[in-house]
């Protein structure tokens, strides 16, 4: 299995792709440059099966249209998130000047904390409310990764000023769910380089006390 990060459009917000030797991949969080991506995909003779979304913020769902469509893959999402696709007040759109954006109601709806298979990927999720309500942290235990959106960063956390944003479930979340993980797992976050779980419980100032 390997994992490769992709900044994509203005906010160079992480775009994810995992494979294993097959060629098969999960995309997480196509957010821009549709076009880009699906050439970029095609390049490397990958055959996507899914898009796993964290959250349904606009710069993390930008190009889901562009993929699903290319491909015919289902897209997955969490409940308290349903209507956000098609809702530029809602995704967050609307409030900046990017363009709005819309894409279709998601394929799957994710309900609860469980496992999650596709093909030969198998997830752990956690359910990380805060930076949005239906926020979702994908645990890749064979690849010792966890997938964790804008819910936790190098020396930071996300921002809770948004549509359904919350401080305190924030922090509530990534110490129930993301600080309970082994301190060698790799957090891949929605923006920026990636870091440790070992290394944000030593050093990450928002973190201080737990």
């Amino acid at each position: 299995m390997d994992w490769t990060q992709l900044p994509l459009g203005p906010l160079q917000t992480n775009c994810y792709i995992l494979s294993n030797d097959e060629k098969e991949c999960i995309i997480f969080d196509p957010g821009a440059e549709g076009e880009s991506l699906v050439a970029w995909l095609k390049q490397n003779g990958l055959k996507p099966l899914a898009v796993l979304l964290t959250h349904a913020h606009f710069d993390h769902i930008g190009a889901v249209e562009q993929v699903r469509q290319e491909f015919h893959i289902p897209v997955y999402l969490h409940k308290e998130e349903e209507e956000w696709m098609e809702n530029p007040a809602l995704n967050g759109s609307a409030r900046f000047e990017l363009g709005e954006v819309k894409a279709r109601a998601a394929d799957h709806l994710l309900t609860n904390e469980a496992a999650l298979t596709i093909g030969s990927f198998s997830f752990r999720l956690f359910h990380t409310p805060g930076h949005s309500p239906g926020s979702i942290s994908y645990f890749f235990e064979e690849g010792n990764v966890v997938f964790a959106g804008d819910t936790l960063f190098m020396g930071s956390i996300g921002r809770t000023d948004l549509r359904g944003g919350n401080h305190e479930q924030l922090l509530k979340s990534i110490h129930n769910h993301l600080l309970s993980l082994p301190e060698e797992v790799i957090v891949l976050p929605g923006h920026g380089p990636a870091t440790t779980i070992g290394d944000e419980m030593d050093s990450n100032p928002f973190l201080n006390g737990f």
